[in-house]
């Protein structure tokens, strides 16, 4: 770990209290207080991944798994705010080295928010493209320097034939949130405070210095940080569910040590075997999902880092693995909600918080089930490819 690298994680240390004491504020705005946003911001959250040539901290990706985890165990929102935040010069390095370098010439804050999936048309027009469409779950959308919304590419109407057999060409536009309408959406159960409205334009002019191909695009930055977006991704995503996990087990801890009884009983829950078992079980649960998305953290890390891509292959049991760690994350949740007992419903509870948020989270396209069916087709030598 880098000097600066350990710098930032005492910071997320640092912030962790304050940030899990505003658990109702950030919920009730549905997005994290800007004040707070301006914290992350000079503690370095949204510069981890900026190349130390653009005034970037250059974290290593392992590091930020443990950072990402802290920041979602002091609250689901923030961590999850960011880790799409921090992933942004990833994107723009699928642009031009030269207009990556024109983005970050003020500074290595720059945030970038948007949807994966191509919801939106592209209309080959002469430099560039007419945009349209409308895409949902654009996390961060409200504080974004810069919007994108995946689209498929279409010529006289048609779409185009894309680099993937029998899939259409699809290609990220990106614009300024000045031009592009925010939808209030973001009325839901679980991780509330992201942000993540609809974002929506239309006839839109985007010059073609301004798209790039998330999925089979080339990195403009040399580096290990930038090798693996979409694995590096899935992986935050799967540490933003350790922390929410991780802050279930330290409640129902914290509940057993102010020795609390259930009503009707003699003694402490403490003393319950059926208590010590689920908190056994919670804790033993927690620790092999964490050790098991460390371990492939580490090994894609190490392959980027060798200059070795990891194959299409090679993907599948990384994102079965973090499907896997996801699910025993929203279980563990579970037990400590169940073993919160009448406690628990209350929006005064962070367990209640804690279950919302990883159930929320389990509904993401990166943790579907579906992955865990490519990781088994792939152990039995029928590769499904890179996809769920």
């Amino acid at each position: 770990m880098t000097p600066e690298a350990k710098t930032l994680l005492d910071s997320i240390r640092d912030l962790a209290p304050s940030i899990s004491a505003r658990g109702a504020e950030i919920d009730a705005g549905r997005r994290l207080p800007l004040d707070l946003l301006a914290q992350l911001k000079d503690a370095g959250c949204f510069r981890m991944f900026v190349p130390k040539s653009h005034g970037g901290l250059d974290v290593d990706f392992p590091t930020s798994m443990e950072m990402i985890e802290a920041l979602a165990a002091a609250n689901g929102s923030a961590g999850w705010v960011v880790m799409i935040g921090c992933e942004t010069p990833m994107l723009l390095a699928l642009l031009s080295r030269e207009h990556f370098d024109r983005l970050y010439a003020n500074g290595p804050d720059v945030i970038i928010g948007g949807a994966f999936a191509p919801r939106g048309t592209a209309e080959m027009v002469d430099g560039g493209y007419r945009v349209g469409g409308r895409w949902g779950f654009a996390s961060g959308c409200q504080h974004s320097d810069w919007l994108f919304g995946n689209c498929i590419v279409t010529e006289k109407g048609q779409a185009r034939a894309g680099a993937i057999p029998g899939a259409p060409e699809a290609r990220a536009m990106m614009f300024a949130p000045s031009k592009a309408q925010i939808i209030d959406t973001w009325s839901v159960n679980g991780l509330r405070g992201t942000g993540s409205h609809d974002i929506a334009v239309e006839n839109l002019a985007v010059p073609a210095d301004d798209t790039f191909d998330i999925f089979v695009g080339r990195s403009s930055i040399a580096g290990p940080s930038m090798a693996e977006p979409l694995l590096y991704a899935a992986l935050h995503i799967g540490a933003v569910a350790i922390g929410i996990a991780a802050r279930a087990v330290a409640e129902i801890v914290a509940l057993a040590s102010s020795n609390k009884q259930r009503l009707y009983a003699s003694t402490s829950i403490a003393e319950s075997p059926l208590f010590q078992y689920r908190v056994g079980h919670a804790d033993t649960s927690l620790r092999a999902a964490r050790i098991l998305l460390r371990n492939h953290a580490d090994a894609v890390w190490s392959s980027a880092v060798a200059g070795n891509p990891i194959s299409v292959e090679g993907r599948a049991p990384v994102m079965g693995a973090i499907t896997w760690a996801v699910q025993t994350c929203a279980a563990t949740v579970d037990t400590c909600y169940k073993a919160g007992g009448g406690t628990s419903p209350y929006d005064s509870s962070s367990l209640q918080r804690c279950m919302r948020d990883i159930q929320t989270l389990t509904q993401h396209a990166a943790v579907a089930e579906s992955w865990l069916a490519t990781a088994g087709a792939s152990v039995l030598g029928r590769s499904r490819g890179f996809s769920a």
